[in-house]
């Protein structure tokens, strides 16, 4: 079973997602969102125009753009994946969002997606990744990866089969304001 970091974000935000949407195939809707569709449109323009661009204030030493990867369990498109000069790699990630020095959970949890997709498909150490703010200058803000968080993926990645092979209904998160604002909050049963 494959899964998109998208995914991932999401049973972590609260398990959930996994069973209304991939157990009882119930569709969040979420490209009527602007932001999500302005957002992507974003996306495209830059990886356009930054094909011949190396960050090399960061020590890169190569690029991938557009990167389409995958493994036994997750896949996903990453916006660049960097060779960094001390032998290591990195992901980079174009976000359609002011920096309002604070790094979101799901921004953080879509590198570390990222970073088991390259350590698995390239053989290199990651250890930190980039997120680039396309609303404020094209700020990059470089983020930590520690090994905590790629287990924490990985791990992730088994209990949404568990939810998905055994149709298990799951705890919902544990921080109750997140259910203001989810998508199937009038059919939870709280």
């Amino acid at each position: 079973m494959h899964f998109f970091p998208s995914q991932i974000i999401e049973y972590l935000y609260c398990p959930r997602y996994t069973f209304f949407e991939y157990v009882l195939r119930i569709p969040q809707f979420e490209e009527k969102y602007y932001k999500v569709n302005k957002g992507r449109d974003i996306h495209d323009l830059k990886l356009e125009q930054n094909k011949n661009y190396l960050r090399k204030k960061i020590g890169v030493v190569e690029k991938y753009t557009d990167q389409y990867l995958s493994n036994e369990n997750i896949r996903g498109k990453i916006d660049e994946v960097l060779l960094l000069n001390d032998g290591t790699m990195a992901p980079l990630d174009y976000k359609f969002a002011y920096w309002n020095d604070k790094i979101y959970d799901t921004y953080r949890q879509q590198l570390y997606c990222y970073a088991v997709l390259i350590e698995q498909n390239f053989q290199k150490n990651v250890n930190r990744g980039f997120l680039v703010y396309t609303r404020s200058k094209h700020k990059l803000i470089e983020v930590e990866v520690p090994e905590t968080a790629k287990t924490e993926i990985k791990n992730s990645m088994i209990e949404m089969e568990k939810i998905i092979n055994k149709n298990k209904f799951p705890k919902s998160t544990k921080y109750k304001k997140r259910c203001l604002n989810c998508t199937y909050r009038n059919i939870c049963i709280k």
